[in-house]
């Protein structure tokens, strides 16, 4: 009897463990190129409709250390999505902007591109479909 008991919590906990594993679908988001650990590093996760016009889908922010950051955000449905990420000096939870309309403060995107303009949807947009997504992004 005891050796049937074992064998169903085994079975059991065998099962749940790996549904637990299938169901995480995370995107991982590595940044190592900060220029100081001053203040904080904020990242959102945005849809095309929420994309530049304030929080994301999921939000995060981490301490720097040694000129890096690693986020994770859990739980993520299969979808298309951008990354937005700020390096928040000032801890102000907000970018800063020089009187001429540049940015104080860096940031990146998801598929690091080069624009000279504002952020576009369309150049930071990625195809997640689900499980786990590890993500570089450059400032």
């Amino acid at each position: 009897m005891k050796t049937l008991a074992l064998l169903v919590v085994l079975a059991l906990s065998t099962t749940f463990g790996f549904s637990q594993n299938e169901d995480v679908n995370s995107i991982t988001v590595t940044i190592e190129n900060i220029k100081n650990n001053n203040g904080k590093v904020l990242l959102s996760l945005h849809s095309k409709d929420t994309f530049m016009k304030g929080q994301g889908i999921m939000n995060s922010e981490s301490k720097i250390t040694d000129g890096k950051v690693t986020i994770t955000f859990e739980n993520v449905k299969p979808g298309e999505y951008a990354i937005m990420a700020l390096h928040d000096e000032n801890e102000n939870n907000r970018m800063d902007f020089e009187n001429n309309g540049m940015p104080k403060e860096n940031y990146g995107m998801s598929n690091n591109p080069m624009s000279y303009g504002p952020p576009m949807y369309s150049d930071a947009k990625f195809e997640f479909t689900g499980k786990t997504l590890d993500l570089n992004i450059r400032f």
